[in-house]
């Protein structure tokens, strides 16, 4: 799981296959990537409206860069499971504290890894009544500090527009400070986040 951030084939495929899809398609747009670390690992955190939303904040670093993401468990059904990790996602269980999805976090961080984040922990719905509701979660924060990587705020909008061939926009902002408190980083995050999102 620690091995250099170089993306797998499938990875490579994919980014090459949905590139021209979601450019032109989707009238793709990402903005300030220059807040975007160079080099190294970091936690890219973001609003959740969409299971698309890992390929809308990844494309924009495709090929250089491997996102990897936390994919609910029960996701990880053959043939689904095997591509969603050639793809950059691991396992976490949701509405418990999963220890080892957040070690293994850490780890790819430490690797030089980009390691996507949705603090809200599920996809905001409206009108529809969830098990989990989406509430910001100290993850994100926690991994940053952990491994000692910066923590960078993102916005997404029009992932949810499938249908609608909605417009796909991203806002990269600037890291954040953590300090050693995972809470108040979080709240400094999400704040981020809805004012990247309202920019959009």
């Amino acid at each position: 799981m620690t091995r250099p951030p170089k993306p797998t084939p499938f990875y490579l495929l994919i980014g090459a296959v949905s590139w021209p899809l979601v450019r032109l398609l989707f009238r793709y747009r990402a903005y300030d990537r220059e807040n975007l670390p160079g080099s190294g690992g970091y936690v890219l955190a973001a609003g959740h409206v969409s299971n698309l939303d890992p390929w809308a904040l990844g494309i924009a670093l495709w090929p250089r860069r491997f996102l990897r993401f936390m994919a609910k468990s029960e996701l990880f059904w053959w043939p689904l499971g095997p591509l969603i990790g050639a793809g950059g996602g691991f396992k976490v269980r949701r509405g418990r504290a999963d220890l080892e999805a957040i070690e293994t976090a850490v780890e790819l961080a430490r690797a030089g890894h980009v390691i996507a984040m949705f603090p809200e922990g599920t996809r905001r719905k409206k009108g529809l009544r969830k098990k989990f509701q989406p509430h910001a979660h100290t993850g994100a924060a926690r991994i940053a500090i952990e491994a000692g990587v910066p923590l960078v705020p993102a916005g997404i909008k029009g992932t949810n527009g499938l249908a609608r061939l909605e417009r796909w926009r991203v806002r990269y902002g600037a890291p954040i400070e953590t300090g050693d408190d995972p809470a108040a980083a979080t709240e400094l995050l999400m704040t981020a986040i809805r004012e990247l999102e309202s920019s959009l």
